[in-house]
Parts: C-alpha cells; sequence; structure tokens
C-alpha cells in the first residue's frame, strides 16, 4: 500500500486481514466508503440506499468482534454493496420500479447472507432498471446512472450501480445479477471484472420460482481475486435453490496464471455482430498480447445468427410478464414503457413456439461443446460497443447494418442461453475513444476454478503490457 493510499483501497482479503490484525479499524475502512459513496452520487447516481447507520454499526461490532478475540470471517470488516433487486432485511427494496412501493423485506437474500456470515458489511444498495430489464440502468424511479470514465456515457446494465460502486472504490466488490448480461455489460462499460458464474454455483433465492434457467448472481469487482473472494463467500449448494450445484468451490485450484500452452477460440463477432472497429482492434491487441505470452489463440467461425439474441429476447419477455405482469394494470402510467411493451410481447407468446427455442439452445450447445473437445475457453468482445450515451435505448441496439449484421449492444446474452458455462468479462485496455473495453472469456461448463485461474492470466499479463 502506497503512503497515499487508504486501506479500503486493498483487496478484499487484505482488507479483512488489516482489520483483524488491528493495523487499521473497521470503522475507518466503512468511513472512508461511505464518504466516497456520498462523493460521487450526485455525479453518477450508483445507490438507491447509503446505509450510513446500519453499516457503522456493523463496523463497530466488527471491531469489537477483534478486540474481544471473537471468531471472525476471512472477509471481517469488507465493505460491500448489494443490487436494489436483492431483498435485504431494513432496506427499502425497489427493484427500480414504483410499483414496488416502499417495501421493507422481512429476510435478506441468502447471497448477501452469505457474504455478512463471511464478515462483509453491506454499506448500500445500488441502482438497478425496473426489475433488472435493461442493458442501461435508468429506471422512472432513481433515473441514470452514469459511466464515471465519462458521465455523458451509460454505466451499463442492469448492474450499472454495483459497476460504478467498484469503480469509483466505494468498495472491492458489490453483488449483481445476470439474466442476459447484467454483470458483464456495465463491467465491460466501467472497467471493471463481472463474472457470470455457472449455473446454480450460487444459489439464485430472490426469483418467485427457483425453476427458472437463465439467471444468476455474481459479482462485480476490481480485480479477479475480489471476484474469488467473492464467490468463495457465497458459492455452495442450498436448498432454497433447487437448483443450486451440489459442487464445492474450490478456490484453492485456481492456478492458471501462466498462459503458456492453454488453446484460445477466438470469434471478434460470434458470427453475426456488428463489431465497432475500435473494438475489434482492442481486443486483437489483447489476444496477440496472450499468443506472445504462449497461448495458442486461433480465431473461429460460429455457424450462429442472430436468432441467438432474438430468442433469448422471447425468453426474456415471457419471464417479465409472468413475474411481474400482474403489476402492470395498476401501475402502468408508472412503469417504463420499454419494460411495458416487453410484458406484452411476453403476454402474446405461445407455448409451443417457447417451448422451441430449446431447439435453438441445444444446436447451440453441441456447437460449443464441440469447441471445448479442442480449446480450453472461447474469447470474445463482452460489448460490441463502447459505453454509449446515456439517452440511449436497448431499442436503439436491434437493427442491422448493410451486411445484415445485427448493430447489437452487448454479446453476452447468447451464454445465457448456455448458463452452465461461466463467462467473465476482463478490462484489457481503452478504445480509441479513451471508453474501457472488456473481454469475455466463456469456459467450460461448471469449470469456474478454470476461467478464473485464465481470467487471473489475462489480467496479469495486461496489467504489465498496455494494449
Amino acid at each position: 500500500m502506497t503512503q497515499d493510499a487508504h486501506p479500503l483501497d486493498l483487496p478484499a482479503r487484505e482488507i479483512a486481514s488489516g482489520v483483524r490484525g488491528g493495523r487499521f479499524s473497521a470503522v475507518d475502512v466503512m468511513r472512508e466508503s461511505l464518504e466516497r459513496a456520498r462523493a460521487t452520487q450526485d455525479a453518477f447516481n450508483a445507490f438507491a440506499l447509503i446505509r450510513e447507520e446500519a453499516a457503522l454499526a456493523a463496523a463497530r461490532e466488527a471491531d469489537e468482534a477483534v478486540r474481544a478475540g471473537r471468531p471472525t470471517g476471512f472477509l471481517h470488516g469488507v465493505p460491500f454493496a448489494a443490487k436494489d433487486l436483492t431483498p435485504t432485511t431494513g432496506d427499502v427494496t425497489t427493484l427500480g420500479s414504483w410499483s414496488s412501493g416502499d417495501v421493507v423485506p422481512a429476510e435478506t437474500a441468502l447471497c448477501v447472507r452469505r457474504l455478512q456470515q463471511a464478515g462483509a458489511i453491506l454499506m448500500a444498495k445500488t441502482t438497478t432498471p425496473e426489475f433488472a430489464h435493461s442493458s442501461f440502468t435508468w429506471s422512472p424511479r432513481f433515473g441514470a446512472t452514469r459511466n464515471p470514465r465519462d458521465p455523458s456515457r451509460t454505466s451499463g446494465g442492469s448492474s450499472g450501480g454495483s459497476a460504478v460502486a467498484v469503480a469509483t472504490g466505494v468498495v472491492p466488490f458489490a453483488e449483481g445479477s445476470d439474466m442476459g448480461g447484467s454483470v458483464r455489460i456495465p463491467a465491460s462499460f466501467c472497467g471493471v471484472v463481472g463474472l457470470k458464474p455457472s449455473l446454480g454455483r450460487i444459489p439464485m433465492t430472490i426469483l418467485p420460482s427457483v425453476f427458472d434457467d437463465i439467471s444468476h448472481f455474481g459479482p462485480l469487482a476490481r480485480t479477479v481475486d475480489d471476484a474469488v473472494a467473492f464467490l468463495q463467500a457465497t458459492a455452495g449448494p442450498s436448498d432454497e435453490d433447487i437448483l443450486s450445484l451440489p459442487l464445492t468451490f474450490e478456490p484453492e485450484r485456481i492456478r492458471d496464471e501462466n498462459l503458456r500452452g492453454k488453446r484460445f477460440a477466438l470469434s471478434i463477432d460470434l458470427g453475426f455482430y456488428a463489431v465497432e472497429p475500435q473494438v475489434e482492434a482492442a481486443i486483437r491487441r489483447a489476444a496477440a498480447a496472450m499468443a506472445d505470452a504462449g497461448a495458442v489463440v486461433e480465431e473461429v467461425a460460429p455457424p450462429w445468427t442472430r436468432a441467438l439474441v432474438d430468442e433469448w429476447y422471447e425468453i426474456w419477455c415471457v419471464f417479465m410478464s409472468a413475474y411481474f405482469g400482474d403489476r402492470l394494470a395498476t401501475f402502468r402510467d408508472r412503469m417504463d414503457p420499454a419494460m411495458i411493451e416487453i410484458m406484452r410481447r411476453g403476454f402474446a407468446k405461445d407455448a409451443t413456439s417457447y417451448k422451441r427455442i430449446e431447439l435453438l439452445r441445444t444446436a447451440m450447445w453441441r456447437d460449443m461443446a464441440k469447441l471445448f473437445e479442442t480449446y480450453d475457453a472461447l474469447l470474445c468482445p463482452t460489448c460490441a460497443v463502447t459505453a454509449p450515451p446515456v439517452a440511449k435505448k436497448d431499442g436503439d441496439y436491434f437493427g442491422e447494418d448493410a451486411a445484415g449484421r445485427l448493430i447489437g449492444l452487448d454479446m453476452t446474452c447468447p451464454f445465457n442461453l448456455t448458463p452452465q458455462c461461466p463467462a467473465i468479462s476482463i478490462p484489457i485496455g481503452e478504445a480509441d475513444d479513451g471508453l474501457p473495453v472488456g473481454l469475455q472469456i466463456v469456459g467450460r461448463r461448471f469449470q469456474d476454478e478454470a476461467i478464473l485461474g485464465v481470467a487471473r492470466g489475462v489480467e496479469r499479463l495486461l496489467g504489465r503490457r498496455r494494449v
């Protein structure tokens, strides 16, 4: 730690170690976290709620536990933030919607409880678009969340507030949720790490159904190691989620920092995206650096079309109409118009065509299974563009260029159709416009440790060289 650095700027495990060892206090760390949150709120609007009194009280209790010699967790005293989608006891939780009123949940979601059991302290709830439906964090209730690299640009969504909390140094990691890229998109736009773990790695307990198969909790984090700490605290089976994995997450297996001999498939466009030239250039520079470090990087051409995005969108519309459509009749006038249209499409979807989406997902999975016979991971951009202007909308990114390629925003939702495959976004530098670019790394199903090892290797390589 440099002379001018604050303990809050240390990795999460080192913050906890310093608190446990008495080198600094949890209260001092939390005061700095809260001060940064307040200082950045007006400019970026990342927080739906700052838990000042509750967070400081928990920090005082953490310090008292150290003085008294009581047992402490491996994240003791570490501040973190959670998304306004996620219930936390005693906090108004709105889902970014006026239709939620001012409901205060009686129970905290398992993901957050596990972080707290490891000693971490919840300091804020972060902004999300209504029902977390959008790649832009804007809601009728809280307005727009802006990008700390350029406030005229979006933070991305739907975990945009969490990404900003990490990017501005308020917390080393924050909870997000990812149903179509909602962790990875804001990670890419804000220049932080964002992980969609394998389906069920972290129990998903906050939806009306426990049989949903596109939804994941995941961390926004400063570094891969901070994402690993989050996952270590939150992963593991629970009967609260019937789809949760019985597998144990084993961080000690994350050793693959040396990329030499690893084999990677590279796809710039996944077969159908119109990728900004500046994004393509940044991805190719990163891939070249990996090759220079001894990795084998080979370009592949997946036989995919925009049907992957279009059919994921149909699932998304049914998701929203089924889970939140009962609110439409009463709150239509206070809802995001895009949300109303999504629900309309969901209500109109017939069951047979909805079931047939599984045929497309099956074909995609067979392509990926074949790819993983040869390669350790698939590389592609996280997003086809850098962070768009804050006034743009999802509907601006469904058109096609003259060559028939999708003018899309994210390149993430296809991998929610194969949800057992972990996917991580790693910042790899800046595009020509000065905004961050994320490299998306997609791994074999359920092999989170392997993909985190690759991500750590890429992070350390590109941290030493400018791309």
